[in-house]
């Protein structure tokens, strides 16, 4: 008898998504997560799917989006400096990138794209900085990365895809965690934020990408850095051991 008979996933894949779901919740705070096989179209998310989470850096990506959309239009050119800058966010999660795109091109902008990319539940939160909105404070559900990163493989332009999934396949070792290993690529999120730390990843394994990940993890004051980047390690290897 398969351990989850509804859920699509074959046999041996449904006993890992148990042993995941089985590990989060024994861990510090609250683990969302999101699995989707986009060869046969079958998605398994948790209970914590839909928490409103601080997203750290994991909006960089959709900025990236947002960034190659508006040259490929023309309405914006991005120069050699932001290509630069959009590599740094990408590679290393690199903030004072973001903060120089985010002011150049209209933080308004950006959020009012970004329920585009199926970030739907995106809410920026008020209060935390001198501008509002402001990328470094938002809030969205595991869903929600989980519908950006299919958004990105899934309809991007093919040259545009590229880069940002071959950015994905080589982050820098700040970035080496979570979603992260052989055959995979990821955009991760980390942050000591009003509540406690959140530690976010975001990415694809397996040939041709065909597993996507999200994983938003809230530690809610019951943990830290190294804990969180252990649970979202941990998620992923058991999905993919």
């Amino acid at each position: 008898m398969c351990a989850l008979p509804d859920s699509g996933f074959e046999c041996g894949f449904q006993k890992r998504i148990v042993d995941a779901k089985a590990y989060a919740e024994t861990r510090p705070g609250t683990v969302g997560i999101v699995l989707r096989d986009r060869k046969t179209g079958v998605t398994w998310r948790n209970d914590h799917a839909g928490d409103m989470t601080w997203t750290a850096s994991t909006i960089k990506l959709a900025m990236v989006v947002n960034l190659l959309e508006r040259n490929r239009s023309g309405k914006i050119t991005l120069t050699s400096d932001d290509r630069r800058l959009m590599t740094a966010m990408l590679h290393s999660s690199d903030d004072n990138a973001a903060d120089s795109l985010w002011k150049k091109y209209t933080g308004s902008t950006f959020n009012a794209a970004f329920p585009k990319y199926g970030m739907t539940e995106l809410v920026p939160q008020k209060g935390y900085s001198s501008t509002f909105p402001y990328w470094g404070f938002q809030k969205c559900t595991t869903n929600d990365l989980d519908r950006l990163i299919n958004y990105v493989l899934d309809t991007v332009p093919a040259e545009d895809r590229e880069y940002i999934v071959g950015q994905m396949r080589q982050v820098g070792p700040e970035q080496q965690w979570g979603v992260y290993g052989p055959d995979s690529g990821n955009k991760n999120g980390w942050s000591e934020e009003d509540g406690g730390w959140v530690m976010n990843s975001v990415g694809f394994v397996g040939q041709d990408a065909r597993y996507t990940v999200a994983i938003m993890n809230n530690l809610r004051g019951e943990g830290g850095y190294d804990a969180g980047r252990q649970t979202d390690t941990e998620i992923t290897r058991i999905l993919f051991r």
